[in-house]
């Protein structure tokens, strides 16, 4: 029932909207809103913004082998040594201490140590190739939201449709049944047949059984809009019914200029390819030789120890202590390094990047391959539209006209109740074609505007 609410709702509205120059005065919500809230909410999206957030992450990494890594560390240790026994060899000397029951050690280091790949081709170019990358993930990410937009606006005018064609069957019921009153009434007074009556009855169940249709398709395209957009159908109220547009004529040599300079997948999927070429030549300077450099340096170091030696026949037991410090302490490294054997790990490596460029390259060709009929289809598919908007209107012209001849004819007796439903008939289709062909109009400029990669 709160469903059904709803549709009413939005059949007033949709009133509204037609009304002669009437704007609505707090639309509920507008094929912009429509297309805000897919941007905000749609899955699409949160996919292509995740997206962005891992190319990034890439790049973060991608800087971390090439630039210095530097660290700070202070070290505090110690150790205990008890009964020790045996020799020990001092400068070619073997000298046999007496027993060491105990001995004690402690040492504490602080100190900064740093280490840097200066001269590493791989790892320059592995920055290249996650920076192109982290470029086409945001393409992509624009990309994205034009496809996004596309549906989010074929979704609503959808619904926009289904709102219009239950008035149409709303009308068309109402018809129906007040024609079945006047049949009936001329079949008491014996003016008409049985059959007319019987067939008057069978048109206005039909089209009551439309309506019913009209209304679930509505309540099917909602629940179709409100998931794309990411919000609960309860919530999204009534819809702008509104279906006016200005006629344009586009030339499609600008189009395709302005879609070859502006598409963001044709822009994402370059930028793949350069990722693609860059990560290719990283796997093969994988080969090559590397420079490292490496530093230390510690300051105020000291280490303290004390050992216990034990009495013996000749000497009483002693401690003995000793402490050594320093202020600074430095060290550095330089080293050629070359990975000649790693077990196959590189080779597998350049095999999967020239399977990578291979794909950026063909996914590249095929979108400029395809740039032209893509924009020439679109054009195509809007004058279109626009045929048949004006034979629709003729149509709808045409049927009224009938229907009011038809209705005549039959007021005096000349044409029969079948000839008057089928002028009712031909007036509903024309009525449906012309809204269909209103809502494809708008459909069709949504997919202009999306192949000519403006207004992302």
């Amino acid at each position: 029932m709160k469903r059904t609410g709803r549709i009413i709702a939005s059949l007033a509205l949709a009133g509204l909207t037609w009304l002669p120059g009437g704007a609505i005065a707090d639309p509920v919500l507008t094929v912009d809103r429509a297309v805000q809230l897919a941007l905000e909410h749609n899955s699409q999206i949160v996919g292509a913004n995740a997206g962005v957030l891992s190319a990034r992450a890439g790049v973060y990494g991608a800087y971390a082998a090439v630039l210095p890594h530097v660290s700070a560390s202070i070290s505090r240790s110690g150790s205990q040594t008890t009964n020790q026994t045996g020799a020990q060899v001092f400068g070619g000397r073997t000298i046999i201490p007496s027993a060491t029951p105990e001995y004690d050690s402690y040492s504490t280091s602080p100190g900064l140590s740093a280490s840097w790949s200066v001269l590493d081709l791989a790892n320059i170019a592995g920055l290249s190739s996650a920076q192109a990358g982290l470029k086409g993930a945001q393409w992509s990410q624009r990309a994205t939201r034009a496809d996004v937009k596309l549906l989010a606006s074929q979704q609503f005018y959808s619904v926009v449709q289904a709102v219009r064609l239950v008035e149409v069957q709303a009308n068309t019921a109402k018809l129906a049944r007040d024609s079945e009153r006047r049949v009936r009434a001329l079949f008491e007074v014996g003016s008409v047949s049985r059959n007319d009556l019987l067939q008057a009855q069978v048109q206005t169940a039909q089209s009551q059984l439309d309506s019913i249709a009209a209304v679930q398709s509505l309540l099917v395209q909602r629940d179709q809009l409100a998931t794309l957009i990411g919000v609960e159908e309860a919530g999204m109220g009534v819809v702008d019914t509104t279906l006016s547009f200005t006629p344009r004529d586009y030339d499609e040599g600008a189009l395709l200029k302005e879609a070859s300079e502006n598409r963001p997948d044709l822009k994402a999927a370059l930028a793949r390819l350069k990722s693609a070429r860059a990560g290719l030549a990283s796997a093969r300077y994988g080969w090559l030789p590397y420079v490292t450099l490496s530093a230390s340096a510690a300051y105020n170091p000291f280490n303290s120890s004390k050992t216990y030696v034990a009495a013996t026949d000749t000497t009483p037991s002693t401690t003995i202590s000793a402490r050594s410090e320093s202020d600074r302490q430095y060290g550095g490294r330089l080293a050629l390094n070359w990975d000649f054997f790693d077990g196959g790990t590189n080779s597998a490596r350049n095999a999967s990047a020239r399977a990578q460029l291979a794909t950026a390259q063909n996914a590249y060709d095929v979108l400029v391959r395809n740039l032209a009929g893509e924009v020439h289809e679109a054009a195509l598919t809007y004058r279109q539209t626009l045929g048949s908007e004006a034979v629709a209107e003729a149509a709808v012209a045409s049927a009224t006209e009938s229907m009011k001849l038809t209705q005549e004819k039959y007021n005096v007796g000349s044409a029969t109740i079948l000839d008057l439903i089928t002028a009712q008939v031909a007036l509903q289709r024309a009525e449906s074609q012309l809204v269909n062909a209103l809502a494809a109009i708008r459909v069709a400029e949504a997919r202009i505007e999306r192949a000519r990669g403006s207004g992302v």
